[in-house]
């Protein structure tokens, strides 16, 4: 290997840090006694990924491998954001992975995950559709291992064979409209292909099968058929990870490509993403009036906020692409608090994740309660809460570029999404438990989840109010 290629891959910074991590990880679980409780395990994970979000805090930009790898500073950032949420994911799992049951597959948890996270940024940051698939399928393959790490529990068997299968389907979508933008332009280099786009039938082909693989990947409507089952048949932190991360970058990867890949063809993918978010939006909330089962509920709470995270992409400006990118950050803190309680209940009750099972939930546990509250409440959109504002920037963003109909059938959904999550609040403090006393008993949460608990409440809080956050990426997002 001479210099040239050895410095081009000492400046990964961000894949390569992750690497370490992943590798010191494997074999920390390779070294520790398979009957250990782990607790120290989890702690070194954590710290571990502390330090990676930590070195990687810097922007930076650069190409490399022949353009086939392309680095800015707006997407240093989405990765320094998925790489927080990951920590905090991870923090909310060490009460499930302190199982007797599952302690000693923690190693394959974090191994797997890491990898999907380690796919996720080479997808970010590829500048080939080449690279882009490879990040892509190694994003995904690892996932439905995770997604049925309780193999022995029926529902997360069934969701780990329906999270492949749909992920083979979308991906053969995708890899055959890459095909034919392949066979149409010659070249799949990203600076390449919006010279050579001409709008013809197979290119416009080849555009609506790359929506609809990356359709699948964020469950927008209609490629949502999988998520409900697969969220709750998933372990509730893998739930928590696939809700956030995997939807953050497959949306971030999405308006990439449609905006610097096929500009020319602006007109078809911007009406097709209109009618994606405004239909993924109206069936998701109708879909989740109806469940009794929060992980499922919360599985149509997400298919919403696909909607809404992709009228950034719809905008197609700096301010979009920005508005996403704070939508993302904030829709990660605040998802994965409301997880972090479900989990929390699910592993102190034996398993119950039914909203009746929350009626009274404020007498016994009122610190749960008020984290659950105000999550919700950043979700909805209700201010101050950083929600508010992060719906406010995107659709802004969309109003901008001449889309007050979508904006405007967005907001009325709005407050349909408001209704109901304020029926989880509702059964928390309103609604008597049937026998008159509360399924949930007064409980005390994992170290870890408390902090993870702590940091998303203060993120819900403080990302709203600091505006610098938003300035930067907007200021970020105009070097792409």
């Amino acid at each position: 290997m001479n210099n040239s290629n050895l410095s081009a891959i000492l400046s990964l910074h961000a894949e390569l840090s992750l690497v370490v991590v992943l590798v010191v990880v494997l074999l920390a679980d390779l070294l520790r006694k398979p009957d250990a409780g782990g607790r120290w395990f989890r702690v070194m994970v954590c710290l571990l990924m502390g330090v990676q979000v930590f070195l990687d805090l810097t922007p930076d930009a650069r190409s490399l491998f022949g353009g086939m790898y392309v680095n800015t500073p707006f997407t240093s950032v989405v990765k320094s954001i998925l790489s927080a949420g990951t920590l905090l994911v991870f923090l909310q799992c060490g009460e499930w992975l302190g199982r007797r049951d599952t302690r000693f597959r923690q190693g394959e948890f974090y191994v797997l995950t890491l990898s999907t996270l380690l796919g996720m940024f080479f997808m970010l940051s590829s500048g080939h559709f080449l690279m882009f698939y490879i990040g892509l399928e190694t994003a995904s393959i690892p996932m439905a291992c995770v997604v049925a790490m309780d193999k022995y529990r029926h529902h997360s068997a069934e969701a780990g064979a329906k999270f492949i299968l749909s992920s083979m389907f979308s991906s053969a979508l995708l890899l055959y409209g890459l095909s034919l933008l392949y066979g149409t332009c010659g070249t799949l280099y990203f600076a390449d292909v919006p010279g050579l786009l001409q709008g013809s039938p197979l290119q416009q082909l080849a555009l609506v099968l790359f929506i609809a693989g990356m359709g699948f990947k964020m469950s927008l409507v209609p490629f949502h058929l999988w998520t409900a089952d697969v969220y709750q048949g998933a372990p509730t932190g893998v739930t928590a990870y696939l809700s956030v991360i995997s939807k953050g970058a497959a949306a971030v990867a999405l308006a990439v490509v449609l905006r610097f890949v096929f500009p020319l063809m602006k007109d078809d993918w911007t009406l097709t993403i209109a009618v994606l978010s405004v239909v993924s939006i109206t069936v998701a909330n109708l879909m989740a009036i109806l469940q009794g089962d929060m992980k499922r509920f919360m599985a149509f709470s997400s298919i919403s906020q696909a909607g809404y995270i992709v009228l950034g992409a719809l905008a197609g400006t700096t301010q979009g692409m920005a508005s996403m990118a704070y939508y993302i950050a904030v829709y990660v803190v605040a998802n994965v608090a409301v997880f972090a309680v479900i989990s929390t209940i699910e592993q102190h009750t034996g398993g119950l994740t039914s909203r009746d099972d929350y009626r009274g939930l404020y007498r016994t546990n009122p610190r749960l309660t008020l984290v659950m509250t105000l999550a919700l409440f950043s979700l909805g959109g209700i201010p101050p809460f950083a929600g508010f504002f992060s719906k406010f920037f995107i659709f802004a963003a969309a109003f901008e570029e001449g889309w007050w109909v979508v904006v405007f059938l967005a907001l009325l959904n709005t407050i349909i999404s408001l209704y109901y999550y304020l029926l989880v609040v509702k059964a928390m403090y309103i609604s008597e438990p049937e026998d008159g006393r509360c399924v949930v008993a007064p409980m005390r949460s994992a170290p870890g989840v408390r902090l993870c608990l702590v940091l998303c409440v203060a993120g819900i809080c403080a990302l709203g109010l600091c505006s610098g956050f938003y300035e930067g990426l907007e200021y970020w997002a105009e070097a792409l």
